[in-house]
C-alpha cells in the first residue's frame, strides 16, 4: 500500500479522493467524472478489487478487510497521513439495514452494522476535507434513527458541518428506481448543498439542455443496444446502431466496442416463463402450470421499454429474483444492460466470473448519482482555493 504515498505526491491539480468499501467502484466513476484524482479503492472482495484495478489502475486497488485494519495502521501502511486527503467516500455494507431483510431480522446491534462505525473512525483519524458516506435509504430511519443521530453526533464532535438525505437516482438521469441515504460533511465551516434535480418526471429530453430532461427510460439507456437470443452475445462485440439521446451519447463517448453483452442461457422452465408474459407483466402473470410455488416481488417480471427500471440488485443474473427480463428478447438482461441501467459508462470494463460481475453491478452506487454529489463537493473545495 505503499505506493499510495507516490500517488498522494502526484503533481496535480485535481482534488484527491480515497473509496472506503469501494467495490467495483461506482462511486469512484462518479468522482472520477466529476474531476477528481482518485487514489485509492480498498475492499475485501478481490473480485471486485480486480475490476477497480482495471478501470483506475492497477496500483489502485487494494484488497484489505477494513474490519480487521486499524486506520492508524492503514495510514501507517499507505503512508497516507492526516489531512492529506480533499475527499473520502465510501458505502459500508449496509445488509442489517436493508428492506431485503425482514423486519423481525434487523436489530441494532446487528454485526453487519458494524463497519458503518468502521468508516467513522477512518474519517476520524485521516481528516479529510470532505466526507461523503452512502447507504441504504432505510438507514436514515431504522431503528429511530439511532444511527443517523451517532453519525451525525460523530462527525460534528469532529468538527465537521454535515448534513444527510435521501436522493432518488432518476432526479440524476439514472434509469431506475433507486433511493439512497447520502451523509455529506466538510470541515471548512461551509454550508452543505446537495444538488439539485437535472431530471423530472416529465419535460422535454434534450442533449445540451439535461435540467429540462425527463426521467430516463430504459428504452433511452438499452435502446441502442443489439438485440440478442438467450445463450447469445460475445465480448466485446460491435455496436450495430448509432445512440441516440444524451443518455447513450454519454454512456458511448469514450467507447469504440461493447463489453459483457452476452445473454445468459436460461433453464427450459425459465425460458418459457419469460416468453409467456409480456413487457411490463411478471410472476403473477404466468400460465398456472408455469407459476413457482413461492417467489420474490417482481420474479419472472420483464422491463418496460418507456418506464424506469426498478431497483438493480447483485441478482440481476436470475429470473426468479427480480424484474430482470427484457422488454422484448426473451432473456434476463446482459452484464452490460445491468450496468447501462446503474449508469456505468461503456468504457468502464468488469472483471470476473459472470455471477460476480453481476454482483459487482448491483452492489454498487450509480456513478450519475456519486457525479452529481461529487461536484457539489469540487464547488466547495473551489470555494476555499
Amino acid at each position: 500500500m505503499r505506493i499510495l504515498r507516490e500517488r498522494v505526491k502526484e503533481k496535480t491539480p485535481l482534488p484527491r479522493v480515497v473509496d472506503l468499501f469501494c467495490g467495483c467502484g461506482g462511486m469512484s466513476w462518479g468522482a472520477k467524472r466529476a474531476g477528481f484524482n482518485v487514489l485509492a479503492g480498498v475492499d475485501h472482495d478481490i473480485a471486485a478489487i480486480d475490476t477497480y484495478r482495471r478501470n483506475f489502475g492497477e496500483d489502485a486497488g487494494y484488497a484489505v478487510d477494513l474490519d480487521h485494519l486499524s486506520p492508524k495502521n492503514f495510514g501507517e501502511y499507505s503512508n497516507l497521513e492526516p489531512e492529506e486527503l480533499d475527499l473520502l467516500i465510501g458505502g459500508p455494507p449496509c445488509q442489517g439495514f436493508s428492506k431485503n431483510v425482514p423486519r423481525k431480522f434487523r436489530y441494532l446491534e446487528d454485526s453487519r452494522n458494524r463497519l458503518v462505525r468502521r468508516f467513522i473512525e477512518y474519517a476520524e483519524y485521516l481528516r479529510p476535507r470532505i466526507i461523503i458516506m452512502e447507504n441504504v435509504a432505510e438507514m436514515k430511519k431504522s431503528f429511530d434513527g439511532a444511527y443517523t443521530d451517532e453519525i451525525l453526533e460523530r462527525f460534528t464532535r469532529a468538527g465537521y458541518t454535515v448534513k444527510v438525505r435521501v436522493l432518488f437516482a432518476p432526479d440524476y438521469g439514472v434509469p431506475q428506481r433507486r433511493r439512497r441515504a447520502f451523509f455529506f460533511a466538510n470541515r471548512m465551516d461551509e454550508k452543505v448543498i446537495f444538488p439539485a434535480a437535472t431530471h423530472f418526471n416529465g419535460g422535454q429530453d434534450s442533449l445540451f439542455a439535461m435540467n429540462e430532461s425527463s426521467y430516463t427510460t430504459v428504452r433511452d439507456a438499452l435502446g441502442d443496444l443489439p438485440s440478442l437470443n438467450h445463450g447469445e452475445g460475445k465480448s466485446p462485440m460491435e455496436y450495430d446502431k448509432p445512440p441516440m439521446g444524451w443518455f447513450q451519447t454519454e454512456m458511448r463517448r469514450n467507447s469504440e466496442i461493447l463489453y459483457d453483452h452476452v445473454a445468459r442461457k436460461l433453464a427450459d422452465t425459465q425460458f418459457e416463463r419469460l416468453a409467456s408474459i409480456r413487457a411490463g407483466q411478471g410472476a403473477k402473470d404466468l400460465p398456472e402450470h408455469l407459476k413457482p410455488k413461492s417467489h420474490f416481488s417482481g420474479a419472472y417480471g420483464r422491463l418496460e421499454w418507456d418506464d424506469l427500471a426498478p431497483t438493480i440488485t447483485r441478482w440481476v443474473f436470475h429470473p426468479g429474483s427480480g424484474r430482470f427480463g427484457h422488454p422484448s428478447d426473451v432473456r434476463v438482461i446482459t452484464i452490460r444492460e445491468a450496468a447501462r441501467l446503474q449508469s456505468f459508462s461503456d468504457d468502464f470494463i468488469f472483471r470476473g466470473t459472470y455471477i460476480q460481475k453481476s454482483h459487482q453491478v448491483g452492489n454498487a452506487v450509480p456513478p450519475l448519482m456519486m457525479q452529481a454529489i461529487a461536484t457539489e463537493a469540487k464547488k466547495l473545495l473551489r470555494r476555499q482555493d
